[in-house]
């Protein structure tokens, strides 16, 4: 629930290589050139505390619960000085991971306790003064690009230096998608799966096709 919120907020979901974030620029153009004013933001970062958080969290070894407290210290700042004041200005906000991420990669992936995983969701994603459930920032539709880990991986081969969760085995990647779908089983209505195992263009097809079909393009 957005309340109080005027804008649409869209997250860009899946493991590493599966391409979401070659479409999510895409989509911004097209909600640009509809009129809508568009922030295309990230998660860890979008802030310039947050991105600071981005780097250790990326690069440096720690444990689950360290790294799920600096995720979550990141997204804090994010939702506070980034994605609630562009809502408020009802603009279209388009974040590359949120916190379903969280879920699938410190939970599934890590084999972090998802319950402690939902009391920081609700700490940080509610309103300061609330702190309720009924008050949880979520995206209005989550695009979840699914693909299988071995041609993830295959994708990502040489592309650049791989951070620490790209350097991960085929395994990790396997616990993590498992994480993302239980997420969209849970939460089917906001969910949109992508088969991310298509051409650019046709995967891009469907990106558009599913905004237009949910009323928000």
């Amino acid at each position: 629930m957005r309340a109080n919120l005027k804008g649409t907020f869209i997250s860009f979901e899946g493991i590493d290589g599966a391409g979401k974030s070659t479409h999510i620029e895409g989509l911004a153009k097209a909600f640009s050139g509809k009129g809508y004013k568009v922030t295309l933001t990230r998660e860890p970062g979008g802030t310039s505390l947050s991105e600071k958080l981005r780097t250790l969290i990326l690069n440096d070894a720690m444990d689950a619960l360290t790294e799920s407290l600096l995720v979550f210290a990141a997204r804090r700042d994010h939702v506070e000085r980034v994605i609630r004041p562009a809502l408020a200005r009802g603009e279209v906000v388009l974040c590359d991971r949120f916190t379903d991420a969280t879920f699938a990669y410190q939970g599934a992936g890590r084999g972090f306790d998802l319950q402690t995983l939902s009391t920081l969701e609700v700490w940080v994603q509610s309103q300061a003064e609330q702190g309720l459930q009924s008050d949880l920032l979520q995206p209005d539709l989550t695009y979840w690009f699914d693909l299988a880990p071995a041609l993830a991986a295959e994708r990502l081969a040489g592309a650049r230096v791989p951070d620490k969760f790209e350097s991960q085995p085929v395994a990790f990647f396997e616990a993590v998608r498992t994480g993302y779908a239980a997420r969209a089983v849970a939460d089917a209505k906001r969910f949109a799966r992508i088969e991310a195992n298509q051409s650019k263009e046709a995967v891009f097809a469907d990106v558009i096709a599913l905004a237009k079909v949910r009323g928000y393009l």
